[in-house]
């Protein structure tokens, strides 16, 4: 499976898909990437006139590309767009803001896969490479 047939079978779309590329992936984890556009809904309340993503949308974002992405990957031709996702557990610490078009890169490890379970540890860097939130984050898919 490609890395860009792993994007298309993801359960999300625009303005919910917070994946642009997966630039590597293997049986042990996973480096994406994703654009903030300033065009996105959210920055025009969050925060009034200085917009910062929110640590929602940061966590969604890790979970996309370090969990969902990873775990289509190791299931491989058993994923199909009728599998179900969900977030099981997260606990994430927030270093930094990330402001409207700024690119992150998520680096996620798994710990481990079984039962359906998949839990990774999971970093985000901006593209000055500063770390801006880690922690660790499971889902199930089925």
């Amino acid at each position: 499976m490609t890395k860009e047939e792993i994007i298309t079978l993801l359960p999300y779309s625009k303005p919910f898909l917070f994946v642009d590329a997966i630039t590597s992936i293997n049986e042990n984890g996973v480096e994406g990437n994703y654009t903030f556009s300033e065009e996105l809904d959210f920055y025009k309340g969050h925060f009034k006139d200085n917009p910062v993503t929110p640590g929602v949308i940061l966590t969604e974002t890790m979970a996309q590309i370090g969990v969902v992405c990873l775990g289509i990957y190791l299931l491989n031709s058993s994923f199909t767009k009728k599998s179900l996702i969900a977030l099981t557990s997260s606990e994430i610490e927030f270093l930094q803001p990330v402001f409207p078009n700024e690119t992150v890169t998520v680096v996620s490890e798994k710990i481990y896969f079984r039962f359906g379970k998949l839990k990774c540890k999971v970093s985000m860097k901006n593209e000055r490479g500063e770390e801006v939130c880690s922690g660790s984050i499971a889902g199930i898919i089925k």
